[in-house]
């Protein structure tokens, strides 16, 4: 993958109003695809720009959106960001602007706990235990903010004290569900929001699996607490698959899925089955470890 560095403050930005340019007003708007195969070339999005029919204004209608973002605390950043999160860039469906709320940190060693919305209390509290021994361990709890698993990883990180991130299915300005505002905000204060989408942006069935391949991307394994054969969490587990990141399910998961026990015995896949949340943890924790010290030595 070839990374440009574009060097300034004022190249920077301009580069990122032609990212913008292009995905949210030019010929890339349905399919990001073509244009993620240029950046990784290392086509500058300026020379990309000049290709579409009116660039100048494009240029303008981007410029205006990105700065009315900035002045609002919705921080964007391109894929030629520096502080652009790094585990992102490492797959092949990354996305060229995310935008955050929080503190970034270089390199966020974290786990994804992920389940259904509507588990039961003994899913509950396993992903409560999970999430207060990824923090014990100085890792970043990453989930999604939504209801049942999701939320309850997220505020036991903080009671505990530690960091969490939440990769969301809408607008960065947006709250969903409407009664995680305040555990949002903390977040957004202690930790890290992430979104993929742009600001105004509303919830919708295909933006969440769409936000499950960011958080796949982001974490450096997950864990599946709890999820039916439908649940949408599935999306999330093929997405760990498809990415080569570790993936962790629930001996539930297991036994009740069959896309669970699909991933689990398939051996080009790096997934394990726990039957105990210390196990899941180590799993995931030895699992990641292994893989980033194996590429290191590729």
């Amino acid at each position: 993958m070839v990374l440009v560095k574009v060097g300034d403050e004022m190249s920077d930005f301009r580069e990122l109003v032609a990212l913008v340019a292009l995905l949210r007003y030019g010929s890339f708007q349905k399919s990001q695809m073509g244009l993620r195969q240029r950046l990784i070339d290392g086509d500058l999005p300026s020379q990309i720009l000049l290709e579409e029919s009116d660039p100048e204004l494009l240029r303008q209608s981007a410029s205006r959106d990105v700065e009315q973002w900035v002045v609002a605390g919705e921080r964007p950043l391109s894929w030629l960001d520096v502080d652009y999160p790094q585990q992102l860039r490492e797959v092949h469906d990354f996305p060229p602007v995310i935008f955050v709320r929080g503190r970034l940190l270089n390199r966020d060693q974290g786990v994804c706990i992920v389940g259904s919305r509507d588990a039961g209390q003994p899913s509950i509290d396993a992903a409560l235990e999970i999430a207060r021994l990824v923090v014990d361990a100085g890792w970043t709890v990453v989930s999604g903010l939504a209801r049942g698993i999701d939320t309850a990883a997220h505020s036991e990180a903080l009671t505990h004290g530690g960091r969490t991130v939440a990769v969301i299915g809408n607008g960065i300005d947006r709250v969903y569900p409407a009664e995680n505002r305040h555990l949002q905000h903390v977040i957004e204060q202690r930790g890290l929001v992430l979104s993929q989408f742009w600001p105004e942006t509303s919830p919708t069935k295909f933006s969440f699996p769409m936000r499950n391949a960011v958080m796949s991307a982001y974490a450096s394994a997950t864990i599946i607490v709890s999820a039916k054969e439908s649940s949408g969490t599935r999306h999330q587990a093929k997405q760990v698959a498809a990415h080569g990141r570790p993936l962790v399910v629930s001996r539930s998961v297991y036994e009740h899925t069959t896309w669970g026990r699909k991933l689990v015995d398939d051996p080009s896949v790096l997934a394990r089955v726990a039957y105990s949340v210390d196990e899941a943890v180590s799993h995931a924790m030895d699992m990641a470890t292994f893989s980033v010290s194996d590429l290191a030595l590729a």
